[in-house]
């Protein structure tokens, strides 16, 4: 039994640890393309490692799920097809010694998708946050791209080239009015410019030089003014965004303990707590995915009597999308608390483990 077992396993592993890689780079890859476009303006490869790092729990709570059900499909479905599980049985073993080897690695990635989903993913996604806008901070130039628009409080920014380490060419600047966001009360030529920072005022500094000036709200019947300044600078005050990320965490970045408590709080001082609890409610129901890939796909595998591999993958897509997509959708209802969202977001595990359990009794029983 022993040899079996180990049989069984090693191919789920085998399985498992190639689907993992697959997926958890193909996710990251997905997140990394922003940081990327940064990295060719300037981050340091080393805040691209780091921000790799901090992502990385987060994206091993979806793709460890689907890595089992991805497993599990092309090792019970090749089972299936050579006919080993009926010869496993003929010999007088049953479905759940086959599989109990397998439930119990799938039990152990359980917790492991629980600890990464409450514990320490979550305050990493913040810190990956955080430190990608200190570092746009330290290397303000990484944020502008030729041909791109790009946005500080009320002013609207182009250029056409970069020079050196913090310049610019070909700069259009755009002041819109602070009644009328459509409305352009200034805009800005200039022909070259620098960009850099003020740390101690905590200012981000747009220096342009030969400008051409338009100033469109010069007043009653005057028209559009329009001057010539050798020299222009612009500042912007970076420092009240990044403190407040200093003062208040969102709950999405928050550990167990911390969003538990903020939920106390919050009832405490009689205020809603469906957000929250849809946030809570999400990470656990998130982190019992692979107990229920397992019994759904344990079935359908055995079910897919075909040597084609395709077919498994097929079917491992498939519900895995339509899990995940489920209980992003529930999550979506949570600025309406009278249909409960935080108990409809466990609607998947349950028809999922449900489904399955009942299909492999019913597989057990033949």
């Amino acid at each position: 039994m022993k040899t079996l077992n180990w049989y069984v396993t090693r191919g789920f592993l085998g399985a498992f640890l190639m689907a993992i890689g697959i997926l958890t780079f193909a996710m990251t890859g997905a997140n990394l393309i922003k940081v990327l476009d940064y990295l060719s303006q300037g981050i340091s490869f080393w805040t691209f490692c780091r921000f790799t790092v901090y992502i990385l729990p987060i994206v091993l709570t979806f793709t460890v799920p689907w890595a089992v059900m991805v497993a599990v499909m092309l090792v019970f479905g090749r089972l299936s097809a050579d006919s080993e599980i009926t010869a496993m049985r003929a010999c007088g073993v049953s479905i759940l010694q086959i599989v109990s080897p397998i439930m119990l690695l799938t039990v152990v990635l359980t917790a492991l998708c629980l600890y990464l989903q409450v514990e320490i993913g979550p305050p990493l996604l913040g810190r990956s946050r955080n430190m990608m806008e200190v570092e746009l901070i330290n290397q303000p130039l990484a944020l502008f791209e030729p041909g791109k628009q790009i946005q500080y409080e009320n002013t609207l920014i182009y250029i056409d080239d970069k020079e050196g380490e913090n310049g610019i060419k070909g700069v259009q600047l755009y002041v819109l009015s602070n009644t009328d966001k459509n409305a352009v009360t200034q805009d800005v030529s200039a022909v070259t410019g620098r960009v850099f920072t003020d740390k101690e005022k905590q200012n981000l500094v747009i220096q342009l030089y030969d400008c051409m000036i338009e100033d469109k709200n010069s007043g009653a019947g005057e028209g559009v003014k329009r001057m010539y300044s050798k020299s222009l600078e612009f500042n912007f005050h970076y420092g009240k965004r990044a403190n407040a990320h200093k003062i208040s965490v969102k709950y999405k970045y928050m550990r167990l303990s911390e969003l538990m408590g903020r939920i106390r709080l919050t009832k405490q001082l009689n205020h809603d707590t469906t957000e929250l609890e849809v946030e809570l409610n999400q990470r656990i129901a998130f982190a019992l995915s692979p107990i229920a890939f397992l019994l759904l796909g344990l079935p359908l595998a055995i079910r897919t009597n075909r040597r084609e591999t395709s077919i498994g993958l097929f079917l491992s897509v498939i519900l895995a999308g339509i899990f995940f997509l489920s209980i992003i959708l529930c999550e979506s209802f949570s600025s309406f608390p009278k249909i409960y969202p935080q108990y409809l977001l466990w609607l998947p595990n349950i028809i999922y483990q449900i489904a399955g359990a009942l299909m492999t009794y019913r597989i057990s029983q033949r």
